[in-house]
């Protein structure tokens, strides 16, 4: 199973690493990391960087791609040559998937028109710009386009893909091993659930972000 992951300036490391921890352990599992050019990939906060190996050109097809969100999504979103790599990697795949904003790139590069999708809360209302319809659901499945919602959700969807993959029982065993079993200290990770001054600090400092 080869697994395409794509790394760019700014990007959120959860996104791209919380499925990979996932998906990796596929028994046939080959992980590719691929930037526009590959090398060391500076994320959102600054502080951490990952590596690339492989550039765009090196990598013309994949079972699963999977593309991040973050700030640098505007950015992506304006490069035709990464665009391109994407519609034409998603041509091939079994899975074309995204996790937070990144469902904004493949809404820019043409994948989402009349399909349902999600993305980070704050951003749901880009996707109608690129004629998908925006859900606040968790994990989105159309077809072999599967969204996620913000940076934590994209350990459902790797587990939603191994279960469509390998099945109930190896899903399930993941999940134990990877001991997904959280217990946040409160009940508001979605703005249904949070007190509206915290909805608000949150959607001020994405608004700041990505402006």
């Amino acid at each position: 199973m080869k697994i395409a992951i794509l790394l760019y300036e700014d990007m959120t490391a959860l996104d791209a690493i919380g499925p990979y921890e996932v998906l990796s352990r596929l028994p046939d599992a080959e992980v590719k990391f691929v930037a526009e050019r590959a090398g060391l990939v500076k994320t959102d906060t600054g502080f951490l960087r990952l590596s690339a190996e492989y550039s765009l050109s090196e990598v013309p097809e994949a079972d699963v791609l999977l593309v991040p969100g973050g700030p640098g999504d505007a950015a992506v979103r304006r490069n035709e040559e990464i665009l391109g790599w994407v519609r034409g990697i998603h041509e091939g795949t079994r899975f074309t998937t995204s996790v937070c904003t990144g469902s904004l790139i493949l809404g820019a590069a043409g994948l989402l028109r009349g399909l349902r999708a999600t993305s980070h809360w704050t951003q749901l209302e880009v996707l109608r710009g690129f004629g998908a319809e925006p859900t606040g659901e968790r994990v989105v499945v159309q077809g072999k386009i599967v969204t996620a919602a913000g940076v934590s959700s994209g350990i459902d969807m790797g587990l939603r893909l191994l279960q469509t993959i390998v099945g109930d029982d190896f899903a399930q065993a993941i999940q134990l091993g990877i001991e997904y079993d959280p217990e946040p200290p409160f009940d508001c990770g979605s703005p249904r659930k949070a007190k509206d001054h915290v909805v608000q600090m949150v959607r001020a400092a994405m608004d700041g972000a990505y402006a």
